[in-house]
């Protein structure tokens, strides 16, 4: 269907939960400090996650070596940032994971900026 957003309901909750982080824990800390805290309020909200997981093990066609932060709900590909900006490769980063576990949507969430502006990313090769 041409216009419709993708998984909408989860990304806006995964959205929420990542402004809670930002909110709580500011925008200076490590990846590792959002991460840990990401994932308790995965838990609280009672969200189906898996962390730092290995492609290959969500799809036994993807090569080695790509470990992705979150993947929830076996649906959206979570990639945090504690950096001053998203870089193209950064998102070419996120095609490769998205393309290699064959999934539809991933987003990358980067905490030191000042106002929290997640970005949403299509896989270009999946058809929708």
């Amino acid at each position: 269907m041409e216009g419709e957003i993708i998984h909408k309901e989860l990304s806006y909750k995964i959205t929420g939960l990542c402004f809670k982080v930002h909110t709580e824990l500011g925008r200076f800390c490590r990846e590792i400090q959002y991460s840990n805290r990401f994932e308790e309020l995965l838990q609280e909200n009672k969200l189906n996650y898996k962390r730092e997981i290995e492609i290959k093990s969500f799809n036994n066609e993807s090569p080695n070596g790509n470990r992705v932060d979150f993947i929830v709900e076996d649906k959206i590909i979570i990639d945090f940032k504690a950096k001053k900006f998203i870089t193209k490769e950064d998102y070419f980063q996120m095609q490769r994971y998205l393309r290699g576990a064959d999934l539809k949507l991933g987003m990358i969430i980067n905490f030191r900026s000042p106002h929290l502006k997640p970005k949403r990313v299509l896989n270009s090769n999946n058809n929708f």
